[in-house]
C-alpha cells in the first residue's frame, strides 16, 4: 500500500519526487505517502438546490461556503480524526444530511450534494478515496458521479481512445446507478494511461450502444477528476458534463456535448 521503509524515504532521489508533478495536482507528494492531513471538498450537484455549506462539528468551513449549484470548492487539509460534517443549504441553515468520518493521513473526502426523491431539494453522498497511487505513477486518474436528476436510468460510460468504435468494446465503467459514484467509494478512481491519442468520453444508456453523450477529453499527467453527470434539460437523456478537478488553479470545468 502507501508504507515505505524509512531509509528507502531518506533516499528518494529528486527524479522520482519530482515525477509526482507535472499535471492537475502537483502537491500531492504527502498524500501517496500518507502522510499529509486528509482533504475534504463539497460538490453541488442537486439541481434545484440553493448554495450549500460544508460545517465540521457545527462550525461553517469558510472554504467551503455558498458553494452553488455546478460548482465546488477546492480540496482543504483538515485534522485527523472524527468529526460530524454537515451540508446545509445557505437559505434555511437545514441540514441536508450529516455524516460522521474518521478523516485518515493521505485520505481525500468529497461531500456532494445530489438531488432528494422529489428533485426539489437535495440530500448528501460521500465519497472517501483512499489515494493510494504510486510516487512514480503519473497517469490520471477519473471518477464518474451519476447525479442526472432527468436520466434516472443506469448509464454505461466509455473513456476509450480517439477514433474508438464503441460497438466493438465493453463500457469503461457498465451501468453506472443514478446517485452512485463508480469506482464506487473507498476504492480507488480508474487509472489512465496519457497520452496517444487521447479520450473520448461516451455515454449511453446501460446496454445501449447509442451515445447520449460525446466528447474528446484531455487528460493531463496526474489529473485528478470527478466526472459529473448532470441535466441539460427536462428531457431523458439530455445531460451536461462537469468535471470537478482537483488542483490549484480551477475548482471545476463543463466538457461540451460534439454530438
Amino acid at each position: 500500500m502507501k508504507r515505505l521503509p524509512r531509509l528507502l524515504l531518506a533516499a528518494l532521489p529528486a527524479f522520482l519526487i519530482a515525477a509526482c508533478g507535472g499535471g492537475d495536482d502537483t502537491s500531492d507528494l504527502g498524500d501517496r505517502l500518507a502522510s499529509a492531513e486528509p482533504k475534504v471538498r463539497v460538490v453541488h450537484a442537486a439541481v434545484f438546490s440553493g448554495p450549500v455549506t460544508l460545517s465540521r462539528n457545527g462550525t461553517p468551513e469558510p472554504q467551503a461556503s455558498g458553494v452553488a449549484y455546478r460548482d465546488a470548492s477546492r480540496y482543504f487539509d483538515v485534522p485527523t480524526g472524527a468529526a460530524e460534517w454537515r451540508v446545509a443549504t445557505n437559505l434555511s441553515n437545514f441540514p441536508i444530511g450529516i455524516e460522521n468520518v474518521d478523516a485518515r493521513r493521505g485520505n481525500r473526502y468529497t461531500f456532494v450534494a445530489v438531488p432528494d426523491f422529489s428533485l426539489t431539494g437535495a440530500e448528501l453522498l460521500r465519497i472517501d478515496d483512499p489515494y493510494d497511487w504510486g510516487l512514480a505513477v503519473a497517469s490520471a486518474r477519473v471518477r464518474v458521479l451519476h447525479a442526472a436528476a432527468n436520466t434516472t436510468g443506469p448509464l454505461d460510460v466509455y473513456l476509450t481512445a480517439g477514433g474508438t468504435d464503441i460497438g466493438s468494446v465493453s463500457p469503461t465503467l457498465a451501468g453506472v446507478t443514478y446517485k452512485t459514484a463508480a469506482p464506487a467509494s473507498g476504492s480507488n478512481s480508474l487509472d489512465l494511461a496519457v497520452g496517444g491519442a487521447g479520450y473520448t468520453l461516451t455515454i449511453t444508456p446501460a446496454g445501449n450502444k447509442t451515445p447520449i453523450f460525446r466528447a474528446p477529453i484531455a487528460l493531463t499527467h496526474n489529473a485528478d477528476w470527478l466526472v459529473t453527470l448532470l441535466p441539460n434539460s427536462i428531457f431523458t437523456g439530455d445531460l451536461r458534463v462537469l468535471v470537478v478537478e482537483s488542483d490549484d488553479s480551477s475548482a471545476t470545468q463543463e466538457i461540451a456535448d460534439t454530438l
